[in-house]
């Protein structure tokens, strides 16, 4: 900035040689003595040094010389003065830069400096020049400091010291000097100015370093350019990238000022680079625990290796959050499944234990396995090649021997995998557009507290969330949606799973699901579902419904209350058990099942809602409650009964059992409710000694009539003549063929009505 040039402001005085009546021997003021005809001053025309100057003669103690003319002083500016001396002859005086302050009244501002350092003649003929800076502020090499009060000034010098001496002084210069404070007076600083070259070659990271040392808070700005950064570059302060950077994979840039997507992308130029590098900087830095993708949509052409991004990291365990934006798949080959097979042996006393595997390497870590007598949403969490191992997220249940083993590594958009651990990390509020390409998280093997709220995994190819391990210990999944991309497929031919767990201690709260094979295939214990609507139904008529929610622990301490469980089932099984024959322990137990709406419709009449699947055989229920529960089918369709044993493997041991309450419930268009403890109304009408106590199938699970709480005569028990008989009966349990009906064994032969609380456990 030079306002002699931009606005046309007249700085420099006149030359000595237009007459020396502009110059005053006092303050400048208008009135002060001038040089014109005086004694002690003339113009030399032809001075070898200086051409035009004037020679003056020291006569007072401080000889002023002053311009009279008004010099604009702009709040904003900065002038230097400067003038070149010689000494003649006589006493060498000493000089200085002197001004006049005015303000806009055309008054003096006082108390303002108005000289600049004193300088002092050494010698005859030798040239000095003097200068001194006059401006607003007091930045740097400022002289005199004036604020914004005075608008003009008398710019001029002073000699001081002896007298009589005899100098010749140069035309003075004032001009404006503003540019060389540009960079203090603006907010930014630029690398360039500390030797970035940005040629793409050349290392930048000490210049980078640079900048943001001097920028002191004020902005850094990289200019035009590419610049090549072969270190770790911290800035302390805000960035604004107009160039690019490049960096090797394993370096870290860290915006702590601006760490969020939109900066990375400006820095790197590369959406799914700068995702992957502002993740690396938050696991790499102290100074931010989250990452804030600004609202914006990455395109993802293949799939993310977290690990990958972050290659000095295996295991995290601080806090750590990404939020707001969207992930959009893109691209083909990238995204197609692994596929291997392989001969390998399994024995169940090595429950988790594939070994003799064939083609080991080919197998990749985190792929699903498939074969005869494996569970579902089995994963291979670890591999060993010397010794042809592999070792799987859960034991199988009938696969004893050697056989071919089918092993997929689906290819997810956000792949953890990589890490050893990863613990309290946590995403909010993303979509995962996955288009029907990608699957959409692995977790790591290992860690706890992976939180997912108000997310949408929309259209993934294979599976939503995917834990080979651990990692899913303390699992949080909250208010997220999950949709599906086989909406159109009938339900028993979908093969997409939104998650599967293996540790315990996992909360599913308030999600919604539509048209996935499976919701939630729980591999741990003591899992809270709650809130969540997952919904599963087709277009076919008398359609097959697969199961919401798979428990895959007998002893499963679960608790699922509060859910729109809507055409689809909850399966209760052990097939993650080696061997699945009871021998101890307590069987199918702890499950509370309250408070949930369960709906379908168009549906096949012997569909259930609650499905126990035992794999072996000595199984029974040792604690299940179902309570409060709105069990309805619609579209005039009559389901046959709301529960139901899958005997494919095993059937339960119904002369056991204990803790089984079933009661509160509704039910609606179902031929059969079920109720535990089950009250029978009976009347006898001809007189017998025997009465047949009937549960007509209403016991949960056709299960046996085991015991009687109760019997209360609700009419007078009369004999074959009418009188009343005051008696009370016995009874003997589990009588008829299916052991579902209890007799009242009465002193003689009668009638009447009897209510009947019975039980199956």
């Amino acid at each position: 900035m030079n306002k002699a040039i931009t606005d046309g402001v007249l700085l420099m005085p006149p030359a000595f040689s237009a007459g020396l009546a502009q110059w005053s021997s006092g303050d400048g003021t208008p009135g002060s003595d001038t040089y014109d005809n005086a004694v002690n001053a003339a113009y030399v025309p032809s001075d070898q040094d200086f051409g035009g100057c004037l020679e003056l003669v020291k006569t007072t103690s401080v000889q002023q010389l002053r311009y009279m003319g008004e010099t604009p002083f702009l709040p904003g500016c900065y002038l230097r003065v400067k003038v070149r001396i010689k000494a003649i002859s006589g006493n060498l005086p000493s000089v200085r830069i002197a001004a006049w302050a005015g303000n806009g009244g055309h008054s003096h501002v006082s108390g303002l400096a108005e000289t600049g350092p004193s300088v002092t003649l050494t010698s005859y003929g030798e040239i000095v020049e003097v200068s001194a800076i006059i401006g607003s502020g007091g930045r740097g090499g400022v002289d005199m400091v004036w604020g914004s009060t005075p608008v003009y000034g008398h710019f001029g010098l002073d000699l001081t010291g002896s007298s009589g001496g005899v100098v010749r002084i140069d035309d003075i210069q004032i001009e404006d000097i503003t540019s060389a404070y540009l960079r203090d007076m603006m907010d930014w600083v630029d690398v360039r100015d500390f030797g970035a070259v940005g040629d793409g070659v050349t290392d930048d990271s000490a210049a980078f370093d640079a900048a943001n040392d001097a920028a002191n808070g004020r902005e850094v700005v990289v200019s035009a350019g590419q610049y090549w950064l072969a270190e770790n570059v911290t800035f302390s302060t805000r960035v604004r990238f107009e160039g690019t950077v490049v960096m090797p994979t394993d370096k870290y840039l860290s915006l702590t000022r601006n760490f969020d997507l939109p900066s990375y992308i400006d820095a790197f130029g590369n959406e799914e680079l700068a995702f992957k590098k502002a993740f690396q900087s938050l696991l790499n830095n102290a100074d931010h625990e989250s990452l804030d993708l600004g609202g914006r949509r990455i395109t993802v052409t293949e799939p993310i290796d977290m690990q990958a991004a972050v290659a000095n990291r295996d295991e995290y365990a601080q806090r750590r959050h990404i939020r707001n934006g969207q992930f959009y798949v893109t691209g083909d080959s990238a995204w197609e499944p692994d596929v291997a097979t392989s001969i390998a042996s399994y024995n169940s006393s090595d429950g988790r234990l594939l070994r003799n595997v064939a083609n080991v390497a080919n197998i990749a870590v985190g792929s699903l396995v498939t074969g005869n007598g494996v569970g579902r949403e089995i994963y291979v969490h670890a591999k060993n090649e010397a010794t042809q191992e592999v070792t799987l997220t859960h034991a199988l249940y009938d696969a004893e021997g050697t056989q071919t083993y089918t092993f997929t590594r689906f290819k997810y958009l956000m792949d953890f995998g990589g890490f050893r651990k990863l613990s309290v990390f946590s995403m909010s509020d993303i979509e995962f557009q996955c288009n029907s390409l990608a699957s959409g998280i692995m977790l790591a093997p290992s860690g706890v507290i992976f939180h997912l709220k108000d997310c949408f995994i929309t259209r993934p190819r294979d599976r939503g969330i995917t834990s080979t391990g651990e990692g899913c210990q303390g699992m949080l999944i909250d208010r997220c949606q999950f949709i599906t991309r086989e909406g159109g497929t009938a339900a028993q031919d979908r093969t997409t799973v939104v998650l599967n767990t293996n540790a315990n201690d996992v909360k599913l709260r308030n999600n919604r699901a539509s048209q996935f094979r499976h919701f939630a295939v729980l591999g741990g214990a003591n899992a809270v579902i709650s809130g969540n609507h997952f919904f599963q139904g087709d277009g076919q008529s008398a359609g097959v419904r697969t199961a919401g929610i798979v428990l895959t622990q007998s002893h499963c301490s679960t608790t699922i209350v509060g859910n729109y469980v809507d055409n689809c089932s909850i399966e209760w099984t052990n097939e993650y058990e080696s061997s699945p024959d009871f021998n101890g322990g307590y069987s199918f137990s702890a499950l509370s099942i309250t408070d949930n709406v369960f709906l379908s419709g168009d549906v096949a009449p012997w569909f259930s809602y609650l499905v126990i699947k035992p794999h072996g055989s000595g199984h029974y229920i040792s604690g299940m409650t179902v309570t409060g529960n709105k069990f309805r089918s619609i579209k005039g369709t009559t389901i046959d009964r709301v529960d139901h044993v899958d005997t494919s493997f095993a059937n339960l041991d119904m002369r056991k059992g204990k803790n089984v309450l079933f009661e509160g419930n509704t039910y609606h268009a179902v031929e059969t409710p079920v109720f535990n403890p089950l009250v029978v109304e009976h009347s006898e009408n001809s007189v017998n000694q025997t009465w047949v106590i009937d549960s007509a199938g209403k016991l949960p699970f056709g299960g046996r009539a085991r015991s009687v709480e109760s019997v209360v005569m609700t009419s007078k028990i009369k004999n074959a003549n009418n009188t009343a008989e005051y008696t009370m009966p016995y009874v003997t349990t589990e009588e008829g063929g299916s052991g579902d009906q209890v007799y009242l064994h009465w002193q003689k032969s009668v009638s009447g009505d009897v209510v009947v609380r019975l039980r199956m456990d």
